[in-house]
């Protein structure tokens, strides 16, 4: 770098310094924190619902009703189950004698090349048939490997154990690269939540894929001569304890469950820790009055035997909400004593205390009510002993299908050419992106923090109130000459610190002749980049509203709508010339603002996705969880919207695919013809082009 380039940079540095953007400074304002407490107040309105709809419950048979529409919500939220069962083609990979239990090694497809690796330990002692315990494996990387001292302890005391590879664990891996011999995306929660994108934009929840994993898992354990089929049972821990949530409340086979360190409720989630992993999320799971003790509720009254423990990081308060609840409602069958609660010692995980609860549990009501539950100290073998495939990865020993790859094939039978027109499409959009405001609202009084001068343009640093509780942060650049002037709405998510530069875009529209009202849609910090890092990015904030029923793009748009109405009240705004802006992220709520509002004359994107089907038809994305809505394209793709635009003018600048890689523009002809206008530009000049 040059001298000349140093002092410009110390001097734009210093004058940035000088000059203050950030309008809320306490971390209970910011603005993550206000969308987090909007959020979580819609989630109690919705629980304090289902609270008066369970009070109502009184007898068996008003539970039995309940049960009924609570299995037909679940299903429909996770996408259903497949329809057919087909042939499990097991495959007997080895074996391992241990003295007192065997191990034995196989690999099944719960679907047609979808491999699921499985060990099954098998008593040495005591005369089959014997009981079976399926055993779903929590989120860690030695997959059915985890909690192998689970099932050693069961075999040991006469009970048929197996443990599988839930899909991105162990050796099933979704994104496995056989260079790095690791997975592209992160650990387990990585790997389910990346996989979730592809089939939550078929209205899918990747929870089908995991669960069916585990009922097919059920059918081969009722296969075998040795195994009492009618006493199945099942536990796991964390995402396990998840799974076994799951599949004992919707497989009636299962008749005892145990599931450790997930039971919980999801008002001490919403306080807590928060939404978990996506196939723990499902869309319009509050909004359709359902909470994690539904699951409970629909195993009654069959044994139940909830493990927590006292220092796990999943609020021991909701497990108690959920034990308490239930209990009643087992109580209706004159069954209360078949629902327990167990609490062990220490963090997340299942201590020795913890494990042998389960055992007395299991010994209890699936074995013959005799047997000691004390554990006895076992060696155990290494991961690697417990491999079913050659490499230790069904990805380059077997192959076969993925989640992405079966979704694919889904996706090509759910998704077909829609031909709604502009009324129809803006009826869907606003249905599934859960968009209620309609434009042309009494304008949002503007609240002006500071003002800064700037040469020949004052810049004020405002916010306005989107809705109660979430107030938006804004900069507002005005030439200081008098009457009208066409208006211009910047939705960008980087810091004003960065898009205020001197001499930058904004600047450059406001010295043409703007209004510039440039906006930081809900959730957007003020001073850096939100979410994770990684592929999933932005992802607590949507899953959030997702679990009850609001989509980040949708309240972001209706963001974007207020702030027109905010531009079109001004006597300085011709309101016949506004046009809008938006870029990255926040081109997609922007591109659902203006289907909406027609107020919005011209619409720019720059670098911001324009199509979902690309998540679908390719392994990887990258922050979509920020953009996405849940099932659009079971009604229509972004494309639709833009060419619903029209006769607007509608440019694209740079556009991306789901990976914010840049797309090929004569490709993109081809799919949007003469609908918008292309453009490459560097970031530097993109929007400046534009200028009149």
């Amino acid at each position: 770098m040059n001298m000349a380039k140093i002092w410009m940079f110390l001097l734009l540095s210093a004058l940035l310094a000088a000059e203050d953007f950030v309008v809320f400074r306490s971390p209970a304002d910011a603005p993550g924190e206000q969308l987090k407490q909007y959020l979580n107040a819609i989630g109690e309105r919705q629980l304090r619902e289902r609270d008066r709809a369970i009070a109502q419950i009184r007898t068996k048979e008003d539970l039995e009703r309940r049960k009924k529409v609570v299995r037909e919500k679940i299903l429909r939220l996770i996408g259903g189950l497949p329809e057919v069962r087909g042939p499990l083609n097991t495959r007997d990979v080895g074996a391992l004698d241990r003295g007192d239990y065997r191990i034995e090694k196989i690999i099944y497809e719960s679907l047609p090349g979808f491999y699921v690796p499985a060990n099954v330990y098998v008593p040495a002692r005591g005369k089959a048939p014997f009981p079976a315990v399926l055993m779903p494996e929590g989120h860690g990387v030695d997959g059915k490997a985890g909690q192998r001292e689970i099932a050693v302890g069961l075999a040991r005391k006469g009970f048929l154990a197996m443990t599988y590879d839930p899909l991105g664990q162990g050796e099933r891996s979704q994104y496995y690269d056989p260079e790095l011999r690791e997975s592209k995306v992160g650990g387990p929660t990585a790997e389910h939540s990346h996989a979730n994108g592809h089939t939550m934009l078929i209205g899918d929840n990747v929870a089908r894929y995991r669960i069916w994993d585990g009922i097919r898992g059920i059918d081969y354990l009722v296969s075998r001569k040795d195994v009492d089929a009618s006493r199945i049972g099942c536990t796991g821990c964390s995402g396990g304890g998840t799974l076994t949530t799951y599949i004992s409340a919707l497989d009636e086979r299962v008749k005892v469950a145990a599931p450790a360190c997930y039971i919980n409720s999801w008002r001490a989630l919403l306080a807590g820790p928060g939404p978990q992993d996506a196939e723990q999320s499902f869309p319009g799971f509050l909004r359709e009055g359902l909470d994690i003790a539904d699951y409970v509720e629909l195993f009654a009254p069959k044994p139940w035997l909830i493990v927590s423990t006292i220092q796990d990081f999943f609020p021991l308060e909701g497990a108690r909400q959920t034990y308490e609840e239930a209990k009643r409602l087992y109580a209706l069958y004159g069954e209360g004593d078949r629902l327990q609660w167990h609490v062990g010692p220490g963090g997340h995980g299942t201590p020795q205390p913890s494990r042998e609860a389960i055992y007395a549990f299991f010994l209890k009501w699936l074995g013959d009510g005799k047997g000691d539950a004390t554990e006895t100290p076992v060696e155990l073998d290494p991961v690697e002993n417990l491999w079913c495939t050659r490499t230790g990865q069904v990805a380059d020993s077997l192959g076969g299908e993925t989640v992405f790859t079966l979704n694919k094939k889904r996706a090509a039978d759910l998704i077909r050419p829609q031909r709604s027109d502009r009324a129809r499409l803006a009826e869907e959009v606003r249905a599934l992106a859960a968009i209620t405001l309609q434009p042309g609202g009494a304008a949002p009084p503007l609240t002006i923090h500071r003002s800064l001068a700037r040469e020949g343009y004052r810049m004020d640093v405002v916010s306005y109130e989107s809705e109660r509780g979430i107030q938006i942060p804004g900069l507002l650049l005005v030439l200081a000459k008098d009457g009208a002037k066409p208006a211009i709405l910047v939705a960008d998510s980087r810091p004003k610190q960065v898009t205020a530069v001197p001499g930058g875009d904004l600047e450059d529209l406001v010295k043409a002749g703007y209004l510039v009202f440039a906006v930081q849609p809900r959730g957007v910090p003020e001073t850096g980049q939100a979410g994770r890092a990684g592929f999933l990015g932005d992802y607590s904030q949507p899953v959030r509203a997702a679990v009850v029923g609001k989509t980040l793009a949708g309240m972001r748009a209706e963001d974007l709508i207020r702030a027109v109405d905010a531009l079109a009240s001004r006597p300085d705004v011709d309101r016949s010339k506004i046009a809008a802006f938006g870029r990255g992220a926040c081109g997609v709520p922007l591109l659902y603002a203006a289907l909406l509002d027609e107020r919005m004359g011209r619409v720019i994107l720059q670098e911001t996705l324009v199509s979902y089907r690309a998540a679908v038809d390719h392994p990887m994305h990258r922050n979509l969880y920020e953009v996405a809505v849940a099932g659009a394209l079971r009604k229509y793709d972004l494309e639709d919207i833009l060419a619903a635009l029209r006769p607007r003018p509608v440019t694209l600048i740079n556009p991306v695919d789901a990976l914010g890689k840049p797309v090929r523009l004569e490709e993109l002809r081809q799919q949007l013809g003469t609908t918008v206008d292309l453009r490459s530009r560097t970031r530097r000049d993109a929007l400046r082009s534009f200028l009149p």
